[in-house]
């Protein structure tokens, strides 16, 4: 696992610095108000810290996928309204990423002060990773701080670009991550189980390759779980399945420790008023989808992580959104939140189901990054992380 990332402590001394802190500020917004400010309080830790070292900070991040070009929908205006809030200080937002009106502003700053850039992505050099639009964010700053674990599996411009520029380091949210889920696969403790869900075999073949080597037991739910029926021949009715993976499956089901849904919740469509019916894993008719994992399941999946002394839980274990097809998910969601062993949510959807059903506050770690925390379990490192140790050296 990836060792040797600056730290905070490592950094010159920043009195009266500029520090250009990369977070991640993609929150969930429904008609222009945060939904989940969790990535916004999360980062707090490290803006307070830099704060008291008599630093400036000028925060960037990306919201969105806007195309490279200023969009009103993918403002970070509400975002910084709300770190407004957080911290109780004004946090200016520039109508920029980089140009002189945004670097005029970070030149202005006073010990203490903070203030937002606009979002990354609405420059085209973002995505490309474009060294000189590296150069340019670093322009007006004397110290750059990446504390955007969610982000750290891309290989973008202010991810990987910044380290090559001027100091750097990781920041409190990031070095926590790195933390708990290398201390997860390099030191697990026994039993470890593994939850996966979603919708798509594919996106988790690398996971549960890697998990396989440490975990005692994977549990399978979500959309996923109907690629491993039809690898044991079951009928699947209409369910998303992967045609190309059923061979995948199968191999990972010989391993022994591979453990599919026993019941499933079907029903014709998928609505909040769907009519529902339980049926065993075996038996889904023509024409009727699987949506949750069933109750007998749910049990089961249960019985196992209560057992457990390390649990790592990513991907709902059904269309949890709607109530019809919750239960599942709730099941399990409250199984780990009453599992006496360490328990990681790794980001994503099985984040959002915590807090939906109020149980986040019982959960050891909850991963800001979905995608992040899978790569990093998968492939042992980040761009991100990768880049923080280059620009040491």
């Amino acid at each position: 696992m990836p060792a040797g990332v600056p730290h905070l402590e490592d950094l010159p001394n920043l009195k009266d610095r500029r520090v250009l802190l990369r977070a991640d500020f993609n929150v969930p917004m429904r008609d222009g108000v945060i939904t989940d400010d969790l990535r916004i309080a999360s980062a707090l830790p490290t803006i307070q810290w830099l704060r008291d070292q008599g630093a400036a900070v000028v925060i960037c991040s990306h919201f969105g996928r806007p195309k490279g070009a200023p969009d009103p929908q993918y403002s970070l205006a509400p975002v910084a309204k709300r770190l407004a809030e957080l911290l109780d200080v004004a946090i200016p937002l520039a109508p920029e990423v980089v140009g002189f009106t945004a670097a005029d502003m970070q030149l202005g700053l006073a010990a203490g002060d903070v203030m937002m850039l606009e979002n990354l992505r609405f420059h085209p050099g973002e995505t490309a990773n474009d060294p000189a639009f590296s150069v340019s964010l670093c322009e007006p700053v004397d110290v750059y701080v990446n504390d955007a674990f969610g982000a750290c599996h891309r290989t973008h411009a202010s991810v990987v670009g910044p380290p090559c520029v001027v100091p750097s380091a990781a920041g409190r949210l990031l070095e926590r991550e790195v933390e708990v889920l290398s201390g997860m696969l390099d030191a697990p403790k026994h039993p470890f189980v593994a939850l996966l869900g979603g919708a798509k075999v594919s996106d988790k073949l690398g996971v549960i390759d890697a998990l396989l080597e440490r975990c005692d037991t994977i549990l399978v739910g979500g959309a996923m779980a109907f690629t491993f029926f039809l690898a044991q021949g079951h009928s699947v009715g209409d369910s998303l399945v992967e045609l190309d993976r059923v061979e995948d499956c199968r191999r990972l089901l010989a391993t022994g420790r591979v453990h599919i849904p026993v019941d499933v919740v079907i029903a014709l469509e998928m609505t909040e008023t769907a009519a529902t019916r339980i049926v065993g894993a075996a038996g889904i008719p023509d024409a009727w989808l699987g949506l949750d994992i069933g109750p007998e399941s749910a049990a089961i999946f249960s019985d196992a992580i209560a057992e457990a002394r390390m649990v790592l839980w990513n991907g709902p274990m059904g269309v949890f959104e709607m109530a019809p097809f919750a239960s599942g998910t709730q099941a399990v969601a409250q199984a780990v939140a009453d599992c006496h062993g360490f328990t990681i949510i790794g980001g994503g959807d099985s984040a959002a189901a915590v807090r939906q059903f109020g149980l986040a506050a019982e959960i050891d770690h909850i991963s800001t990054g979905g995608g992040a925390a899978l790569e990093l379990i998968e492939l042992g490192d980040l761009p991100g992380l990768a880049a923080l140790r280059k620009g040491m050296a």
